[in-house]
């Protein structure tokens, strides 16, 4: 079964810049739709935005849309979320979620896989 380890997260200034990653133990990961979500504290896990099993399809949610950008590089088993013009709003538990199916969307039912996350914090 593919495990799943996200990195990257940390403390950045409003504005500012972070590139996440999701870093997969299997070359199988080609075969998964994958996702980012975000969980803030004393709120649900949202989805931040998802991307095909090509790379060639992506979607996002509306908070993010412009400002976010995620990618895939399937020979190394790896996705990305580059996070620009970040806001505190973007405070959160940042994970990576993987759909065998294929079938990804905002529902975080539809993933069996995940990763531990990592926390990007946004602040002055």
């Amino acid at each position: 079964q593919v495990q799943l380890v996200e990195s990257g997260g940390g403390l950045v200034q409003p504005g500012g810049s972070l590139r996440l990653s999701c870093a997969a133990s299997e070359r199988t990961f080609s075969n998964y739709y994958m996702a980012w979500f975000r969980q803030a504290p004393g709120k649900e896990r949202v989805f931040v935005g998802g991307i095909s099993r090509s790379g060639r399809s992506t979607e996002y949610a509306d908070s993010v849309k412009g400002r976010f950008t995620i990618s895939r590089d399937n020979a190394k088993n790896t996705m990305y979320l580059q996070m620009n013009s970040l806001e505190p709003e973007d405070t959160a538990v940042y994970y990576c979620a993987a759909d065998a199916r294929a079938k990804g969307g905002s529902n975080w039912l539809t993933y069996q896989l995940w990763g531990q996350g990592t926390q990007v914090t946004v602040s002055s």
